[in-house]
């Protein structure tokens, strides 16, 4: 009984500091002196980068043309900027696009501790950290949110950690204590009918629409998840003002396509991606993931809205103005995991003001905005419906003619490696033992190959839109993964019962066999020798990374989750006849996911053919490919004169006016500038870890930077603590 009066000891002393605080507010302090020098060398607003991904459409374009294709082979380091915080093994990753607003940087650590730096030196200005004011926890964070009053007096920084949302004041790096509780909000609150396991983060920033911070959430996508309600937070007091249920309560619109009494059943269908604002229209565009649990759906039988879709919502009050749903009934983790781009393109001789959305699966869905009219033709193409026992699938999934997809749609004799002949052999025999062929080829017990993989196609990077060429560059990635499904367990024992938990909860992301098969996961072999129990228990309950918490898990679980963890090389309890429901839950899946695998050859490359990772100009007004070039590169098979292969890359780009795409997401820890009418490569720069994220360019003191977070930690690289700032030589 130790570990939870522990627990309740600390929660309690937080909450009497917390209000101790709260309740002897003073007055906020000047900003420093480094500061007011910044603004004073800032750009005009046009000529920053102030809003997450460059403005609220989403574009990742800057109108800045000092660097250029003529002198661009020139940029060097500026400056450097070490975030640290990289201590905790929950934290290992920075994923962050910084803002710049009026000569400030800002931006996040692996920790999550905000701080704010001079835009043209890289200096500290000021940091603040989030555990300070309450236990956070830690997860990936992708950006911060700016806002501002009308007149300029009142400067805020929106940004989350944990289940908190913070705002604080842009100009002094202090809480603004009358927003919410102190100065936070907690993201649990007002997500009403459904009990749920209690892990709501948002790894990515919020979208401002006047006073209001719209806002998505990332949830556990376990069969105790929450609900992905999208909400409209007031920026000054931090309240909700309005709310959309992307899975709706009995006698609202879409409920029909649930089973009766789905909102208490059932969670996910979260807007994790990002949300794009068309301020004139006043319309949110938001996309969505997958309903919960991800990989059966048998207990909800039905297309499942509002999960998978894209929605227009009226941003000042949540009302639907229009949605499109582009998986039916998903079972393949095919989240929409792109924030939309707001675009204007020519058709046939007219302006369409429209909205391109990315898929996993690789595709680009293009509509108008006002209407959700479709740009390209979409058409119904039957699928396979010959799923798990219980399964009631989607006859058909909506497919658009045009673009072409930006990945291949099938694992097959005609797609799988031949790079040697001892992998393509591998390959052959994966083509016999499971079952594979186009991307809606259903979940099986015998393994499902999933192409493109579960990281896309295309991913939270997003794309970037050239309003000059009418282009949008997307990074894409060709790696398939294998889908292993295996019924639920019920285990004999204490060690057993921790088993069937593991199975339940963990075995998706870390393997049936604790090896760490998922995206960004650890190996929990040999776990006793890195981490003692107590931590582990903490990460269990608090999350870290990209692993969910379990705060609501009953010690009936978790205990002997911990004892079969550290007992596990004893070998694997046996299994009872029958199998069982599960623990804790009475709607636990029949059907569990036993890991994220990538399908690779024996020396680690994936077991498909080149490229495994491409940059593509897409033509919007045709819908036709501009061009295509193979991103990143394997540095061992350059040096055997293998051509380049192309790489799996997470992260986006950011096109500019100077002809160029920049981009990093590779793990070879480069960072890259492509011309952008012709594909050719023009530069590249090493960094001191892989750039798993976007960068942003701006001007400050007369210069255009380019910085990107080298935070690592993605595809067996190891993980960084700094931000690299690139300019031309003054």
């Amino acid at each position: 009984m130790s570990i939870p009066r522990r627990r309740r000891f600390a929660v309690a002393l937080s909450a009497l500091a917390l209000g101790a605080i709260a309740g002897c507010e003073r007055p906020a302090s000047q900003p420093a002196e480094g500061l007011l020098r910044a603004r004073e060398r800032a750009a005009a607003p046009e000529r920053e980068w102030r809003t997450y991904l460059g403005d609220a459409g989403g574009s990742q374009f800057s109108p800045l043309d000092q660097i250029d294709r003529g002198n661009v082979h020139q940029l060097e380091i500026a400056w450097t900027y070490d975030a640290k915080d990289a201590s905790n093994p929950a934290a290992e990753m920075m994923e962050c696009n910084p803002v710049v607003v009026k000569g400030v940087l800002y931006c996040t650590s692996p920790s999550l501790r905000l701080f704010a730096l001079d835009a043209a030196s890289g200096e500290e200005l000021w940091s603040f950290d989030p555990s300070r004011e309450a236990p956070a926890g830690f997860n990936p964070n992708r950006g911060v949110t700016f806002w501002e009053d009308e007149a300029g007096d009142d400067e805020r920084i929106l940004f989350t950690a944990g289940h908190f949302l913070f705002a604080v004041d842009a100009r002094t790096g202090e809480a603004i204590r009358s927003f919410g509780d102190g100065g936070r909000v907690d993201l649990r609150a007002g997500l009403e009918g459904r009990e749920h396991d209690g892990w709501v983060v948002a790894t990515t920033p919020g979208a401002v629409y006047r006073d209001l911070l719209i806002l998505g959430s990332r949830v556990s996508e376990l069969d105790t998840a929450a609900p992905g309600d999208v909400r409209a937070y007031d920026v000054r007091s931090g309240e909700i003002r309005w709310t959309f249920h992307t899975i709706p309560f009995d006698g609202e619109a879409g409920a029909e396509t649930w089973p009766a009494g789905a909102r208490a059943r059932f969670g996910g269908a979260n807007a994790w991606a990002g949300i794009s604002v068309d301020a004139d229209r006043g319309l949110a565009f938001v996309p969505t993931g997958s309903a919960a649990y991800d990989f059966y759906g048998g207990d909800r039988p039905g297309d499942n809205l509002y999960a998978n879709s894209l929605l227009a919502l009226d941003a000042e009050t949540g009302e639907r103005r229009w949605h499109f749903q582009i998986v039916r009934h998903d079972v393949w983790d095919r989240d929409l995991a792109t924030p939309p781009n707001l675009v204007t393109l020519t058709r046939d001789g007219e302006r369409i003001d429209a909205v391109a959305q990315l898929t996993k699966s690789g595709h680009v869905f293009v509509f108008d905005r006002e209407s959700g009219e479709p740009v390209f033709p979409i058409r119904d193409v039957p699928v396979p419906r010959n799923g798990l026992p219980g399964e009631r699938l989607s006859p058909t999934q909506p497919l658009p003619l045009r673009p072409p997809p930006l990945a291949r749609q099938e694992y097959s004799a005609r797609t799988i490696t031949d790079r040697t002949p001892n992998a393509r052999s591998a390959a052959r025999n994966s083509l016999l033992r499971f079952r594979s062929g186009g991307p809606f080829v259903p979940p099986s017990l015998e393994g499902t190959v999933v192409q493109p993989g579960f990281e896309g196609g295309a991913s939270w990077g997003g794309a970037a839109f050239d309003p000059e060429t009418g282009w949008l560059y997307v990074n894409s990635v060709d790696v398939p993964y294998l889908l292993l499904m295996e019924s639920a367990p019920d285990l004999e024992g204490v060690r057993g019962h921790g088993r069937t938990v593991y199975v339940l909860r963990c075995a998706m992301c870390h393997g049936s066999d604790r090896s760490g098969a998922g995206p960004a996961s650890r190996s929990l072999v040999g776990l006793a020798d890195r981490l003692g129990p107590l931590d582990a228990y903490r990460v269990i309950r608090e999350g870290g990374g990209r692993m969910p918490g379990f705060p609501a898990m009953s010690f009936a679980d978790l205990l002997p989750l911990l004892w079969y963890l550290y007992s596990s090389d004893e070998g694997e309890p046996a299994a009872t006849a029958g199998g069982g429901a599960g623990p804790d839950s009475d709607t636990a899946p029949r059907y569990v996911n036993l890991g994220y695998t990538k399908l690779r050859d024996a020396e680690g490359y994936p077991s498909l053919q080149p490229p495994w990772g491409t940059l593509t100009a897409v033509d919007l007004s045709t819908g036709e490919f501009a061009w295509r070039v193979p991103l990143g590169e394997y540095p061992e098979l350059s040096a055997r004169g293998v051509p380049v292969t192309g790489t799996e890359n997470v992260g986006g780009p950011v096109v500019t006016a100077g002809g160029l795409v920049f981009i990093a997401a590779t793990p070879d820890e480069k960072v890259r500038a492509f011309d952008k009418t012709t594909g050719a490569l023009l530069w590249e720069a090493e960094l001191p870890a892989g750039g798993f994220a976007t960068p942003s360019t701006y001007e400050a003191d007369g210069r255009q930077f380019l910085v990107i977070a080298a935070g690592g930690g993605r595809m067996r690289r190891p993980s960084g603590t700094r931000y690299v700032a690139f300019a031309l030589p003054r």
